[in-house]
């Protein structure tokens, strides 16, 4: 099913791109800058390696076990987007995002979520996963891991109370960048191991969340291949690439700030110009 957001031009990065963490951040924020500048609104899924833990913006870098994710060769890094941190893990994880012009999505906040997750909720339902925005609040267990955090209506992606997508917005200068997460298979130790005191328990973690292996064991590349072939047909997006400009500016921007101490432990971008 197309959307009306169809009627602009899109394009789809080719299936599944894998980089690391600070480089997949800072190719959304490439994007976003294409988009502003009258080039192609993008969709992708992705895939982080290494295994990575994505801070949300607002998150203290004291709730990180670095020693751990250190022994454990696991990249951190910081999104531009609220919310928890996500142990992206290399299998365990299924990432996407949509990156278009905000002038041309809802300026409400929750109705633009529940538009962009209509391809998300869309791939779900192909896989045949009865999953749909939570009906309730769910109560926090672990504040600082996005999947243990309280569950939100506007914008939480459950089974049967279990979740199984989170998913989060950045706006700025006239872009929206939503990206998610999607549990392919669960990695509750390692998910918990990232985390200074986890207050919780891995037996906790699965009863909260739940992964497409679970529910249906359809196979990692079958469940990227429908996601991605969603989100292409609801943009009517064709088949493009990362131009040459863009791969460099992304390289300068991961080492200049996505990797930098300066954004992942303090948030503060080294970039910004006063």
């Amino acid at each position: 099913m197309t959307s009306l957001l169809a009627e602009k031009e899109w394009r789809v990065i080719p299936e599944e791109e894998t980089r690391s963490g600070p480089m997949q951040m800072a190719l959304e924020e490439v994007a976003a800058e294409t988009a502003r500048n009258g080039g192609p609104r993008t969709v992708r899924v992705y895939r982080w390696k290494p295994s990575t833990l994505s801070l949300g913006y607002r998150q203290a870098a004291e709730t990180v076990d670095w020693e751990f994710c250190d022994q454990q060769s696991i990249d951190v890094t910081r999104r531009p987007t609220g919310g928890g941190g996500i142990y992206h893990d290399t299998i365990g994880d299924i990432s996407y995002s949509i990156i278009a012009p905000s002038k041309e999505l809802p300026q409400d906040v929750m109705e633009s979520y529940h538009l962009l997750c209509q391809p998300v909720l869309e791939a779900f339902n192909k896989m045949n996963i009865a999953a749909d925005f939570a009906e309730r609040e769910y109560p926090a267990i672990h504040e600082p891991a996005c999947y243990l955090r309280g569950v939100n209506p506007a914008h939480d992606i459950v089974v049967d109370g279990q979740k199984i997508s989170g998913n989060a917005q950045n706006r700025q200068q006239e872009t929206v960048i939503q990206h998610g997460s999607i549990s392919y298979k669960l990695t509750p130790e390692t998910q918990l191991g990232c985390f200074a005191n986890p207050e919780t328990n891995a037996k906790t973690y699965r009863d909260r969340v739940t992964s497409i292996n679970e529910q249906v064991g359809l196979t990692r590349k079958n469940a990227v291949r429908t996601l991605k072939e969603t989100l292409t047909a609801w943009t009517d997006a064709s088949q493009g690439e990362w131009s040459n400009e863009e791969i460099a500016k992304a390289k300068e921007l991961a080492e200049a700030k996505y990797r930098s101490d300066a954004w992942v432990k303090d948030r503060s971008d080294p970039t910004e110009t006063s």
